[in-house]
């Protein structure tokens, strides 16, 4: 049986590979459907260059990077392709990201693709997302396995599950699954459920089946890229100038800029990055310990200090509260810190609360002189 199948709608015709699928090109084929031109594409999955060739794109499969054409393979020997400024390979995701992604961010945000911001986001987006789909592809790990052996460092758990690809591959699985769990499975061509056992299938269903489990991956994929281009436009991007005003303002809290207070917004401040690039570019890399932001936007709202992490994703602090402090509450955390109002810390002491501003300070000006 051909190893094709064609996934009809209209539109250009989309290609990439049948049989297992990965991450790269369940996310490259949701970024193409992004941009208009792509938004009813047909997808056709074969390995077979006759089938391939008169797809208008071709993704993953086929041997060729060649964006005139419309071809971005990456396992060819002398593919070395990098996304600017960066060291990863790119996968088909990154290829595909590297020339669409300014206007898939414009098209799902409004702004200018040749806007100051969307030049940000495009940027900000392959950091924080796709780079991680491109070194996943390509073997490449986030931490250097021999110096991590050389140091003696052990890993003290296993994450080989928890990540995107991981959900990915178990996409493409064809085991049993409990009863009411294969009910709730949603078919989108009405053949057959992507919870199937696809043992007792003809090829062409079983190939249905396949085929339905890679729109399911791509589906997947693409609502995590959405959801986290979302939160960056409308959160992390309108919090550049807001983390910017507090950091120039820091010196007026502490003579050291070691506390920054960070204004309430009802959309929240995501602050650390901001934090992070703010203290590079003034070359003062660790000096804030301690940020301070209100609970709510009431005049009589409690009051929040966090450590600063040592760097982005970290669950190592800059500075803990106190070791006297942590796990501590109420009226026993304001006897033992020698300031009123005290309502927690937090038993591993990133975080802590008064219920006052000038509470709050009080205990993070004696925290970071401890």
């Amino acid at each position: 049986m051909s190893d094709t199948k064609r996934i009809k709608m209209s539109g250009p015709l989309i290609g990439t590979h049948s049989g297992h699928f990965h991450a790269d090109e369940a996310l490259a084929v949701y970024f193409l459907r992004l941009l208009p031109e792509y938004k009813n594409s047909e997808l056709v999955r074969t390995r077979d260059p006759e089938r391939l060739a008169p797809c208008h794109t071709v993704v993953d499969v086929g041997g060729v990077y060649d964006d005139a054409t419309k071809r971005y393979d990456h396992h060819q020997r002398e593919f070395t392709t990098v996304f600017p400024k960066h060291s990863t390979k790119l996968s088909s995701a990154g290829l595909v990201y590297l020339h669409y992604g300014k206007a898939i961010i414009s098209e799902c945000t409004g702004l200018a693709i040749d806007s100051a911001d969307a030049d940000l986001l495009y940027w900000k987006l392959y950091d924080d997302f796709v780079e991680a789909f491109d070194a996943n592809d390509n073997g490449v790990s986030a931490y250097d396995p021999n110096a991590l052996r050389s140091a003696g460092i052990e890993r003290k758990f296993q994450d080989k599950g928890f990540s995107l690809a991981s959900v990915v591959n178990r996409i493409n699985y064809s085991h049993p699954v409990p009863a009411f769990a294969a009910s709730a499975s949603i078919s989108t061509n009405g053949t057959a459920s992507a919870g199937a056992v696809t043992e007792k299938l003809s090829p062409e269903q079983a190939q249905a089946v396949e085929d339905e489990r890679f729109l399911k991956a791509s589906q997947f994929v693409g609502e995590q890229f959405i959801s986290e281009l979302m939160d960056k436009f409308y959160s992390w991007l309108p919090a550049r100038a807001v983390v910017k005003q507090a950091f120039t303002d820091r010196l007026s809290y502490d003579p050291k800029g070691r506390i920054m207070v960070v204004p309430h917004r009802p959309e929240g401040v995501p602050w650390a990055d901001h934090l992070y690039a703010l203290e590079k570019e003034n070359n003062t890399e660790g000096n804030v310990l301690y940020v301070l932001f209100a609970e709510n936007g009431e005049a009589d709202s409690k009051w929040r200090i966090r450590s600063v992490s040592r760097e982005a994703g970290s669950f190592e602090n800059r500075k803990d509260l106190p070791d006297a402090w942590k796990g501590v509450r109420d009226e026993e955390l304001s006897k033992v810190s020698g300031v009123p109002g005290g309502v927690f810390i937090h038993a591993s002491g990133f975080i802590g609360g008064n219920k006052t501003f000038d509470g709050a300070l009080a205990m993070a000006v004696k925290a970071a002189d401890m």
